[in-house]
């Protein structure tokens, strides 16, 4: 039988001389373009960039949501069939008996700081706690929110959220990128992994768009990760040192200003550019290592001084609860409850108000009792069995809203990081296997996610449940809880030592981030080589700063991440159709590489021109 060997022959061209040596010059000039272009809007016309950026991720979220739930879906159970099937799941992504690179030590560090570490230190309390009342459970009305039921739910969604699905969203392109770069020693850039669909299309314009895609993704995803980490580590900064000047302290609780939250960005883009020229078998890995074993100190810290056996025992209840919701979770999509669709399941009595009830109802936060409460004029005067009827009629909008700004949020940002995380999964993970590399990535992390965040998070809704916090951690800032925490947990120099730790870790996870994430943008922008130039690390992560600080300065003054969030879930939904036509390449790449394999051991064996 003749089998077409595989394409190969990838030509990304790349400038010979001048200041892009090395590198191509259409992805480099159009990915930098629209990152200027977002810069200057944002900078020019602060106020329109934020509206229109809200509104364009509105309507993205009213169309999409349910697209970006089931595909996210789908790449879970994709991964989990190719590592299950052994004639794929044995495939070695190099030569025969080649070695990996890295140990599992420096792997596992570098996949979990790269991959989730900023969003554990920022969310292992505040996903937990505000899950805790808001989830599908509590806005139904199933369970009363903050409550002793709620703590199931709550964590159910929270590993969803961290867990295998996270995960096989990085894994779903990493897989794609290192099975091209070690199996066919094809660059290893996002545009080798449709090759198998598109071929020598890849050579021209088709790849640079989808490089560019990469980019745009990748600078985005990073930026919100980064935005975040910045917002704890100036409330960090100002537990240690009680500087007013970083914090906006004219709310209920105090909250980073944009003035901190800038300068804390200046401070760790400088020690992100340093460590990115470093490289990675330096800079990258080294502080990879310093995060792991700091992390390990910190967990250490909630184990003995935290709430220990509760976090056990709802870590053990509640992963029983997520392999049982698994199905659900990854295809219940919801999609926006029309007017009409509201009014018609009103009882009758209520239909002539049904305009004045609707946002109250389908709203993704509030409670029966919220409801009841916001309700102005004729609708608060009717009786208590119509209202209760009215908020279950929004109960598919309360459904829909509660997704999209939750799972559908976390998914956009995962896959908007998965060109970063996945191409630096694949650049530390030659000569590992394709069912190693799956469940090395998907599972093992996933894993340890759990237990951080039912340590950290389970310690925090312990103290809340049992009445010794009284309110001090749901009352913090998202981003101060972690530290509200450890301030109801210990006193005295020890909780201070332990402030300066954490203040340090997050400093070198978003280093870590950042620094990483430049050197993707690197190996994108010229072509797949893992060496880059020193000059255009520091471009890179110069425009990474200018694009983060710009959104969070056009953003409102009560939520300086939103301009940064909605950028990032538009910039997503491009690359997420990559990614399934990502999966869909490299189903048939293990085929027919499958039929190569017993096409070379049959004697008759023919060559054919390459397909």
């Amino acid at each position: 039988m003749s089998i077409k060997p595989a394409f190969t022959d990838l030509e990304i061209r790349r400038q010979d001389s001048g200041f892009y040596k090395d590198n191509s010059l259409p992805i480099a000039l159009i990915s930098k373009g629209i990152m200027v272009a977002l810069v200057l809007w944002a900078l020019v016309l602060p106020a329109q960039a934020n509206g229109a950026l809200g509104s364009l991720n509105s309507a993205i979220l009213a169309i999409f949501n349910q697209f970006y739930i089931v595909i996210v879906g789908f790449f879970f159970f994709f991964l989990m069939a190719v590592a299950i099937i052994p004639s794929t799941g044995r495939r070695i992504m190099g030569t025969p008996g080649e070695k990996p690179e890295f140990s599992n030590f420096s792997w596992f560090s570098m996949m979990f700081g790269a991959g989730l570490g900023v969003g554990l230190m920022v969310f292992a309390t505040a996903e937990p706690l505000g899950l805790w009342g808001s989830n599908p459970l509590t806005v139904s009305g199933e369970v009363a929110p903050k409550s002793a039921e709620a703590v199931e739910s709550a964590y159910r969604y929270t590993f969803a959220h961290y867990g295998f699905h996270a995960w096989a969203i990085y894994v779903a392109t990493g897989l794609s990128l290192a099975y091209y770069a070690y199996t066919r020693d094809m660059p290893l850039t996002i545009r080798s992994a449709l090759t198998p669909l598109f071929g020598k299309l890849m050579n021209g314009a088709l790849g640079h768009l989808v490089d560019v895609l990469g980019v745009v993704a990748t600078i985005l995803g990073v930026s919100v990760t980064i935005g975040f980490g910045v917002s704890q580590f100036i409330d960090g900064v100002y537990a240690i040192t009680g500087m007013e000047w970083i914090m906006n302290l004219s709310g209920d609780v105090p909250t980073p200003s944009k003035v901190g939250l800038v300068a804390g960005l200046l401070v760790i883009m400088a020690l992100s550019i340093i460590s990115a020229v470093s490289g990675v078998g330096r800079g990258v890995k080294y502080l990879s290592n310093l995060n792991l074993v700091l992390s390990f100190i910190l967990l250490g810290t909630f184990v003995i001084f935290g709430s220990f056996a509760f976090a056990m025992s709802t870590y053990a209840s509640a992963f029983i609860d997520y392999i049982i919701h698994i199905f659900s979770i990854s295809f219940g999509a919801y999609g926006p409850q029309s007017a009409a669709e509201f009014s018609a399941a009103l009882p009758a009595a209520a239909q002539p108000l049904a305009s004045d009830l609707m946002a109250g109802a389908t709203g993704p936060w509030g409670s029966f009792e919220s409801f009841k409460s916001g309700l102005t004029g004729a609708a608060a005067a009717l009786d208590d069995e119509t209202l209760k009827a009215a908020y279950a009629a929004g109960n598919e909008g309360r459904q829909f809203a509660w997704q999209a700004a939750w799972t559908t949020f976390y998914w956009a940002w995962w896959i908007a990081f998965s060109p970063f995380v996945g191409l630096f999964l694949a650049r530390i993970s030659k000569g590992r296997s394709v069912r190693e590399f799956i469940i090395g990535c998907v599972i093992a992390p996933a894993l340890v996610c759990f237990a951080w965040m039912t340590i950290l998070g389970g310690t925090a809704i312990d103290l809340e449940l049992s009445g010794a916090a009284q309110g001090a951690i749901t009352g913090a800032s998202q981003t101060n809880q972690l530290f509200a925490t450890l301030g109801q947990m210990i006193s005295g120099g020890f909780l201070s030592v332990l402030t300066i730790m954490c203040v340090v870790l997050i400093m070198t996870f978003l280093v870590t981030s950042a620094d990483s994430g430049i050197l993707v943008m690197n190996t994108i922008m010229s072509g797949g080589a893992q060496e880059t130039g020193i000059k255009h690390r520091i471009v890179w992560g110069l425009i990474l700063t200018a694009v983060i600080g710009t959104l969070i300065l056009a953003a409102g003054k009560n939520n300086p991440m939103d301009a940064l969030k909605n950028a990032m879930i538009i910039g997503a939904l491009p690359f997420t159709m990559v990614m399934g036509l990502m999966c869909i390449a490299l189903t048939k790449a293990l085929y027919r590489d499958g039929l190569r394999d017993k096409a070379a051991s049959s004697p008759d064996a023919v060559s054919a021109p390459a397909e």
